[in-house]
């Protein structure tokens, strides 16, 4: 009883679906064939020429986005943010560069010694100058800004000058550059700051103003360099500055300063900014302040092993709670601003950032991509092929682009431009499917058909037969190109309406049945159908012989005709349109009699081709 029951609420409920399925496809077709029918008149109009039209179109908007907004390259930043974090394998960091943070535990350490908590005596901040030293770095960057002397402790200035002093560079101190609208009541010229250097010898005659904090002491300030950073305009911060641009002077910053010193170049040589190879799940190395100071693992976490301090650049900053100046970066959304500028101080050390190409290579990579996508569908190439060949190279462009982030340390931004041409390519898809709806006849593309209104129809066999002697490749060639101006033809305009696949592309049967193609006429008139028929044949003749690659070269097109009124409004069972149908594609489709396609079709108005069909056919024949 209770399995009736179950199979009767299935039966319900498959009934209720097969309703709504049926009550949904119907009006689906409305409102398909409310956009798509007008879409085909206008596609008669531009027929082949909106591909190009597209093509410009698309090109213009490329360029004035160059001159102008530059969204194309905007949306670089997100997508560069998102193949960061996705990329299989995550460089390391060279364990050379290393954060000398000033954490909680620092700062708790030294109020149990005495010294009391933040901020710290200079003293303190010498004596971990000293410390540094001693274990053997290569140069310091301290991220502390100095401006004011401690006038309780004139003693740990005099200290922390002297260690400035005896590092002879290889100690740098921040310095910060102020909003420019401070500049014109400041003292200082851009050549005055410590490590400016000229951009173009127009600099010398120009020496504008700059407002800038300086360390209080002499040594520290002429050991110094900015700690000011831009960020993108969604506030994430992806490329270090190395300089900041005061009319024709450059300003370094203090990555580069320490990058400059340690590996003996010109500031002037390095690049304007560096994009860090940003690491989510491996940092570079941390070694607490307070562990220095005492001399003695402090703060370390039991069993870890501290970094190795000789021969390495150090980077001392804050990460204490309510001291750290965080900044949002792809992988962290506040990373300490002295990790930061380790990350940009290793990257120019030991040539790990990430180079990106030319903002120009995207807008060409672009432009190459839709100028080709438009041309293939100009071409009139199959729309299998397309799709195929455009989801293969999408994949190997960004094949490329993942595996040269993480393997060679390149950005190759091809997301923006293959999203900018994937738009091309869709509407060049919908207008493909557009024409090609209307060509084979589809309804929702054209008008459907009314045996009553047009009862003669005129079916053209048309089969491909190759050239003898031809090689395999160029046969091949030969019969693709054939498909293709056929298709291009039908494509534009007229009236044939064109059975492409007897069956589908692929299938076991299609190698034997694929030089196949139907195409139908339908009119009022015999006669008239007939010259509509010679018409468009004769057309696609010419079409088939008007480019380098000719037809006649190539092979034949054989053509077997077959003529037929499908309802005569007299016939004796309700299936006559059926019956005539199937005897007239029937007898195209086995008909012997075949005639080259050719510049003047004059046999396609032969009468013998008509067929005399008979009404009497019995119900059960059909």
């Amino acid at each position: 009883m209770a399995r009736r029951q179950v199979r009767a609420a299935q039966q319900s409920v498959d009934t209720l679906m097969a309703s709504l399925a049926v009550w949904f496809m119907e009006a689906w077709t409305v409102v398909e064939r409310g956009w798509r029918r007008p879409l085909t008149r206008v596609a008669l109009r531009l027929k082949f020429a909106f591909y190009p039209l597209l093509a410009c179109a698309a090109l213009g908007w490329l360029g004035w986005d160059w001159s102008h907004d530059r969204s194309l390259d905007a949306a670089e930043d997100s997508i560069f943010d998102t193949a960061i974090q996705w990329r299989p394998v995550e460089p390391r960091p060279s364990g050379q560069t290393v954060v000398v943070e000033i954490d909680d535990c620092s700062i708790e350490w030294t109020r149990a010694q005495g010294l009391g908590g933040w901020p710290w005596p200079r003293q303190v901040h010498a004596n971990l100058l000293d410390a540094l030293d001693r274990s053997g770095v290569r140069a310091v960057g301290v991220d502390v800004m100095f401006l004011d002397p401690d006038n309780d402790d004139p003693a740990g200035d005099a200290m922390l000058e002297a260690v400035a002093e005896g590092g002879n560079g290889r100690f740098v101190f921040a310095a910060s550059r102020q909003d420019p609208a401070f500049d014109a009541g400041s003292p200082l010229r851009a050549s005055r700051i410590p490590g400016a250097f000229a951009l173009d010898p127009a600099a010398a005659a120009a020496d504008p103003a700059v407002a800038v904090y300086l360390p209080f002491a002499a040594a520290m300030a002429r050991h110094s360099a900015l700690t000011n950073v831009s960020r993108s305009q969604d506030g994430v911060l992806r490329d270090v500055p190395l300089r900041e641009q005061v009319g024709h002077w450059a300003l370094p910053t203090l990555p580069a300063r320490l990058a400059a010193g340690v590996r003996g170049v010109s500031p002037a040589s390095l690049p304007p900014h560096v994009r860090v190879n940003w690491r989510k799940h491996s940092r570079v190395p941390f070694v607490s302040a307070a562990d220095l100071l005492a001399g003695t693992p402090v703060c370390v976490a039991p069993g870890a092993a501290p970094p190795v301090l000789r021969g390495a650049v150090a980077l001392v900053g804050y990460t204490a709670a309510g001291l750290s100046d965080s900044k949002p970066t792809p992988v962290d959304a506040s990373m300490p601003g002295v990790e930061v500028w380790a990350e940009a101080t290793d990257a120019l050390l030991h040539d790990n950032a990430i180079w990106m190409p030319p903002t120009v290579l995207k807008y060409l990579l672009a432009a190459l991509l839709v100028a080709l996508t438009c041309y293939a569908f100009w071409r009139g190439e199959p729309h299998e092929d397309v799709d195929g060949v455009f989801v293969a190279s999408n994949l190997v462009l960004l094949g490329c682009a993942f595996i040269g982030l993480t393997f060679f340390g390149i950005f190759l931004d091809i997301f923006a431009s293959i999203g900018f041409v994937s738009l091309c390519f869709g509407l060049c898809r919908l207008y493909a499917a557009v024409q090609r709806g209307r060509a084979v006849g589809n309804n929702d593309y054209r008008a459907e058909y009314d045996p009553r209104r047009h009862p003669w129809m005129v079916m053209a066999r048309l089969r491909f037969v190759r050239a003898p002697g031809l090689a395999p490749f160029a046969a091949m060639r030969g019969k693709r190109e054939y498909r293709r101006l056929l298709r291009r033809r039908l494509y534009a305009g007229g009236d044939a309406v064109m059975i492409e696949g007897i069956v589908e592309r692929k299938s076991w049967l299609h190698d034997i049945l694929d030089d196949l193609v139907l195409l139908v006429w339908t009119g009022s008139e015999r006669v008239a159908t007939l010259e509509t028929a010679k018409r468009e044949l004769d057309a696609l003749h010419h079409d088939l012989n008007a480019d380098e690659l000719t037809l006649d070269e190539h092979g034949r097109v054989l053509v077997s005709f077959s003529v037929a009124e499908i309802d005569d409004d007299d016939d004796s069972d309700r299936l006559g349109e059926r019956v005539r149908l199937r005897e007239l594609l029937g007898q195209d489709l086995n008909a012997r009699d075949e005639f080259p396609l050719q510049a003047d079709n004059r046999e396609v108005l032969d009468p013998v081709h008509t067929l005399d069909l008979d009404d009497t056919m019995k119900e059960t024949d059909a």
